[in-house]
Formats: C-alpha cells, structure tokens, sequence
C-alpha cells in the first residue's frame, strides 16, 4: 500500500457514502484511479465491506485532542501519511521542539488510542506528546 491508498481509506474511513468522483477530486486522480484501487484493496482483503456508524442516545462529545509531533527526517514527506488517519481534523506546522501539532477527535477513548498508536508507528515520528481538550471557549 503507498500513500495515495492509506488517503483513500483515510476518506472512506469519515465517510464511506462519499462518492468516487468526490474522492477522485479530494486525491487529485482520476475517477478509473479510485475504482480500481478501491477493488485492488478489496480483493486483497484490505477492506473487509463497508458499514454505518450510529450515535448512541445521549452520546458524550466527541474526544478532542492536541498531539504535538516531533519528526525524524522528511516533514513533507510524514504530512500526507498523517493527514491520511480520518480522525485527524487539522494539521499545522510549526517552530520549536515540536514540528507539527495534529488536532484530533475521536467518539471514544478506545478510539482515540487507537489513533495515538497508529500515528506514533508512523515512520518519521520521533516523538509526541498529547493533550486532551477539557474545554474550549470562542472569543
């Protein structure tokens, strides 16, 4: 698998409904890119089906973290991989002892560890440290 099917599952992890031609656009291929990598990945038992998430009555907020990441080597070349995981919302750049500061949301802490473990495997991430969103308040 490379980077363009780690962001393809990455979309289809948000949202599976999302249609070829939006991923398509959303990679910068073609729409025939998409089809035949979303079949490869299939056939190959990569993606098991596809299926739908349900909130739970009275559902918590989602869980919202600041992961600051320290990276080993090639910056532009981690972005993409790390842009890829769908619970990341937002990554920045940045000065410092920390390199990038990824925001995440997950629905549960389970999720969310899962997020943290997958991201700290990533090549070229030296290190992290994360901070869990309390609260936040708009100015």
């Amino acid at each position: 698998m490379d980077t363009l099917d780690h962001q393809l599952i990455g979309l289809l992890r948000d949202n599976a409904r999302t249609t070829v031609l939006d991923m398509a656009r959303a990679l910068g291929v073609s729409r025939a890119t998409v089809q035949n990598r979303m079949r490869r990945l299939e056939q190959e038992g990569v993606i098991l089906g596809y299926t739908v998430r349900l909130q739970a009555p009275g559902a918590q907020a989602p869980i919202r973290a600041l992961m600051l990441i320290q990276v080993d080597g090639d910056g532009d070349a981690l972005t993409p991989l790390i842009q890829a995981e769908p619970s990341v919302r937002m990554l920045h750049t940045t000065n410092g002892r920390w390199d990038l500061i990824a925001e995440i949301e997950t629905e549960t802490l389970a999720d969310f560890d899962r997020v943290l473990r997958r991201i700290r495997t990533i090549s070229g991430v030296a290190n992290s440290e994360t901070s869990l969103l309390l609260s936040s308040r708009a100015f």
